[in-house]
C-alpha cells in the first residue's frame, strides 16, 4: 500500500513556531509530527511513502533520509512552485492504483488500512475520512423578510459540521481530472469530480483527530499526545 503525504506548506498560521521548522518537522512529544505519521503508516501495512515538500526540502530529506530507519522507503517529490494540495500528485511517478493521500500536520488515531480497504469495497473513486465539528458564530445572528422586517434573531449560534480530515483514499484514475499544469487544490479536485458524477464516499470518523493549524491546536496536541500515543 502506497501513501502520499503532503508537507510542502510554509505553516504561517502556526507562526511563529514556524519561523525555523516547518510545520510538519515541529515536535510532539519526542519526535516530529510527520515521524509519528509515519511511525502509524507503518503499522498500518503501508509499504511505500512518498513525501510531496516544497518548504525547507532539505531538512526533510536529512531527516527522514530513504525511510532506513522506520522500515519503509521513503521518496521525494519537491515543488518547484507552490502546486496546491493536488496537483503535486499529477507529477509524481509510480503511483498505485489505489492509495492514500493525507496531510503531514495531522494527530489522529484512525486506523489508515481500514479506511484503505473500505474505499476498495465500495470500489470509489474517493473517499474522505470526515469528523464532525461544532462551529460558534462569535455574533449574533438574523434573517428577515424582504421588507427587511425581522423574523428570527440567534445569539452566537452553534451549528454541527461534517468537516473533511485531510485524509483521503484515491482510485488512480481520478489523476486524469488534475490539469497537467499549475496550481490546483483538493477541494478543486472534489468539485470536478462532483461535475463528473463520480463516486466519491465520505467515512465519519469519531475518534481523536487533530489539524496542527494554529499555535493553540499545536499546544493542544502536545498536551494529547501522552494521553494517546500508546494507540497511535
Amino acid at each position: 500500500m502506497q501513501a502520499i503525504i503532503l508537507a510542502g506548506g510554509k505553516g504561517t498560521r502556526l507562526k511563529p513556531y514556524t519561523t525555523v521548522l516547518p510545520k510538519p518537522l515541529m515536535p510532539i512529544g519526542d519526535c516530529p509530527i510527520l515521524e509519528v505519521v509515519i511511525k502509524q503508516l507503518k503499522k498500518n501495512g503501508f509499504d511505500k511513502i512518498t513525501l510531496a515538500i516544497g518548504h525547507q526540502p532539505d531538512l526533510f530529506m536529512a531527516f527522514f533520509g530513504n525511510g532506513e530507519k522506520w522500515g519503509i522507503p521513503i521518496e521525494y517529490f519537491i515543488e518547484k512552485e507552490p502546486l496546491g494540495t493536488a496537483a503535486p500528485i499529477r507529477h509524481i511517478e509510480n503511483i498505485e492504483d489505489t492509495f492514500l493521500m493525507m496531510n503531514g500536520d495531522i494527530l489522529t488515531d484512525i486506523n489508515f488500512k481500514k479506511l484503505f480497504l473500505l474505499h476498495k469495497n465500495k470500489k470509489a473513486d474517493l473517499t474522505i475520512a470526515t469528523s464532525k465539528r461544532t462551529q460558534t458564530i462569535n455574533y449574533g445572528t438574523m434573517e428577515y423578510s424582504q421588507d427587511m422586517r425581522l423574523t428570527k434573531f440567534s445569539e452566537k449560534p452553534s451549528y454541527d459540521l461534517n468537516v473533511s480530515m485531510g485524509v483521503y483514499i484515491l482510485s488512480r484514475q481520478i489523476i486524469s481530472y488534475i490539469p497537467e499544469q499549475g496550481r490546483f487544490d483538493f477541494p478543486d479536485l472534489v468539485c470536478r469530480l462532483l461535475t463528473k458524477k463520480k463516486k466519491i464516499y465520505c467515512h465519519p470518523y469519531a475518534g481523536y483527530w487533530m489539524d496542527i493549524g494554529r499555535p493553540d491546536d499545536y499546544e493542544q496536541a502536545i498536551e494529547d499526545y501522552d494521553k494517546i500515543k500508546d494507540f497511535l
